[in-house]
């Protein structure tokens, strides 16, 4: 009798699986072309910046898009999924966002043989969309701006920026975070900008 109930069990489970009981949706890969560093103008003369790692939550770790419904509840969608972390992106568009002001000598990643002037540095606390009476994104980041020769931080800044979303659908939303990143990588580039040529 045992053995009967096993192999119906095994019978059961296989023809579900080849039935399609067995979830077989495709994960959405998104990317976002704020986050596509260029190289962009230099200035010879101009200081030379470094772009540290941005931390963030384990949380913001998770490449699945986030999502905030109220005030406590927050989730994560299954199938549609970020081609890189979010601090990671933020990172890559901050970068652009420096590069494209023209103003610096370089700006580059930071790493063990990479050298600079001065290294801009983060923490991310929010990326993500927020469901409320209507949908829009939200991106909040602190960031310091660190002398590299006295390790002294000289700019210490937090950004803060919703954006609407112009549909429901997540195609929508993920324009939203294109556009708000945008935003709030281009607000820090100027303030960064903006202090170090009261500097010259």
């Amino acid at each position: 009798m045992n053995n009967s109930l096993i192999t119906l069990a095994c019978v059961v489970t296989v023809n579900c699986m080849m039935t399609g009981c067995v979830n077989n949706r495709p994960v959405h890969y998104y990317t976002l072309a704020s986050a596509q560093p260029h190289a962009g103008t230099s200035q010879p003369g101009g200081p030379a910046l470094l772009v540290g790692p941005i931390a963030a939550s384990e949380s913001l770790q998770d490449l699945r898009i986030r999502y905030r419904a109220g005030a406590n509840e927050v989730g994560t969608y299954e199938y549609h999924q970020w081609t890189d972390r979010p601090s990671v992106m933020v990172r890559d568009g901050l970068i652009q966002a420096l590069r494209s002001t023209g103003k610096f000598q370089r700006v580059q990643v930071a790493s063990s043989s990479a050298t600079g002037d001065y290294i801009l540095r983060g923490r991310l606390h929010e990326f993500e969309e927020v469901d409320n009476s209507a949908i829009k994104t939200r991106i909040s980041l602190h960031l310091d701006l660190v002398d590299e020769k006295s390790n002294r931080i000289v700019l210490d800044r937090q950004f803060e920026r919703e954006e609407p979303a112009n549909g429901k659908s997540i195609r929508d939303v993920v324009a939203s975070m294109d556009r708000n990143l945008a935003q709030v990588a281009g607000q820090a580039a100027a303030a960064v900008d903006g202090f170090l040529g009261s500097q010259r």
